[in-house]
């Protein structure tokens, strides 16, 4: 029973090298880290999943990430937003669920789209975006903002610090922020 066993764990080990070696190292850091962000504010619950992608010496707005054309907002995987209460995004009601994230990066402001459907990856294989426009719940533009220190990691996160609540993305020397406000308490 006990050589039985050894067996079957040295296939399960010599599988999971070779799928390393071969497929995808499973045992180094990816370059773009999955990570989430979420907030609570009283019954809201929000939460953002999304991947990580560092400068690395790199020209990133108008260069790596080119501008006027849309982008997975993020690496890998499509960025997701989940809430449990209907929303209210630049006078647009979004309504209770989960979306991907896509942006349009320009000089001057950003175009911020919530998507209703779900796509495994960001990309295809021409490396274009996976994005759907007849999806798109919400379309909103948000200016940027220059930022005087450097981000190394695409940064996404939630800020409630003067009680105006905004999802804020920031990379390299660039900032945006977009407003939100639950649908049932939003003020006409």
């Amino acid at each position: 029973m006990l050589k039985r066993l050894l067996i079957v764990l040295s296939i399960v080990a010599l599988g999971l090298l070779l799928y390393s070696v071969f497929v995808e190292n499973i045992f180094s850091q990816r370059l773009s880290p999955k990570d989430s962000v979420e907030t609570t504010l009283n019954h809201l619950k929000l939460k953002v999943e999304y991947n990580r992608p560092s400068k690395r010496d790199r020209d990133i707005f108008g260069a790596l990430v080119p501008f006027d054309k849309v982008w997975r907002t993020g690496a890998n995987e499509a960025t997701t937003f989940e809430t449990n209460y209907d929303l209210l995004i630049d006078g647009i009601k979004l309504k209770k669920g989960k979306y991907t994230i896509w942006t349009v990066p320009m000089k001057d402001n950003w175009k911020v789209m919530f998507n209703s459907k779900q796509y495994d990856w960001g990309v295809n294989e021409k490396m274009e975006p996976m994005w759907d426009p007849n999806y798109d719940a919400v379309e909103l533009v948000v200016p940027t903002q220059k930022l005087d220190e450097t981000v190394e990691q695409f940064t996404i996160a939630f800020d409630n610090k003067t009680g105006n609540l905004k999802l804020t993305m920031a990379w390299d020397n660039t900032f945006i922020e977009v407003p939100i406000k639950e649908y049932s308490t939003a003020k006409p």
